[in-house]
């Protein structure tokens, strides 16, 4: 698919690699852009920029996704490129309390199957549509020190699997984005660090040891893979050859992953 004179709405998009997706969007000459955050101040930042729309959403609300998609339907037509991209990270693991746990189910799992759910109709009716879920490197692989983030990221990835062999005969097409370490403000919105009122600059934490790519560079990858209809976005190539290995022989995978987490702590 090309992007030009689509509508894309963006989730997440006040920030980060949504922010860039919606400018990288608007720069293909997308008809019109709706760049959808939790943080409505960011949201409205960047739709004024690209002369798009904004909307305050929370992701995790099967209603707000509704009212959301029908609102740009009604004023733009038909969604084109539907991103759902918003996502947090937390530190915790079998101790994370179930309200925890279940937030971010919500947030990296549900809102995907929320956001197919309201567009797809529209989409199938037509013959057409796109799909570009943010999961990670995590979904593929796992997170050393966050297990609610490796789960629901793997999920996200299964959902999209199924979502592409389930609608591809309706001209749904999908795309996963899973990177590693991106420079965004994930890490300063964990709940954790806002709860321990920490502050500072990005550090990339164990995800970062393949690099640190810049947003800008991976909503240009999403848009090749969006261009080739291609399922995984790989930014960092070495995910590629890491799930490999995993699929091949996956207990040397894990014995590897353990000396990793040894080193690391």
């Amino acid at each position: 698919m090309e992007l030009n004179d689509r509508v894309v709405v963006v989730t997440g998009g006040g920030s980060g690699i949504g922010e860039a997706l919606a400018r990288a969007a608007a720069a293909e000459g997308a008809r019109h852009v709706v760049v959808a955050d939790l943080d409505g101040d960011g949201a409205s930042r960047v739709a004024a920029d690209i002369s798009g729309t904004a909307a305050t959403v929370d992701v995790s609300d099967e209603a707000a996704i509704r009212r959301l998609v029908d609102e740009t339907e009604d004023a733009h037509g038909p969604i084109d490129l539907f991103v759902s991209n918003a996502g947090y990270v937390t530190t915790a693991g079998l101790e994370d309390p179930n309200e925890s746990i279940q937030k971010m189910w919500e947030v990296h799992c549900m809102a995907h199957i929320y956001a197919a759910r309201a567009v797809l109709p529209s989409m199938i009716a037509r013959g057409e549509g796109y799909l570009l879920n943010t999961a990670s490197a995590a979904g593929l692989l796992t997170q050393i020190g966050s297990m609610s983030y490796s789960i629901t990221k793997a999920a996200a990835v299964a959902l999209g699997e199924w979502l592409s062999v389930t609608h591809h005969h309706q001209g749904i097409r999908v795309s996963v984005l899973c990177p590693q370490a991106v420079r965004t403000n994930i890490i300063q919105n964990s709940p954790d660090r806002l709860a321990d009122g920490e502050d500072g600059d990005w550090e990339g934490g164990v995800a970062s040891g393949d690099g640190v790519l810049e947003p800008d560079d991976v909503a240009q990858l999403c848009l090749q893979a969006i261009r080739d209809e291609r399922f995984l976005v790989l930014p960092h190539p070495e995910v590629a050859t890491y799930a490999e290995r995993k699929a091949t022989d996956r207990d040397r995978w894990l014995a590897g992953m353990r000396r990793f987490q040894t080193a690391l702590y």
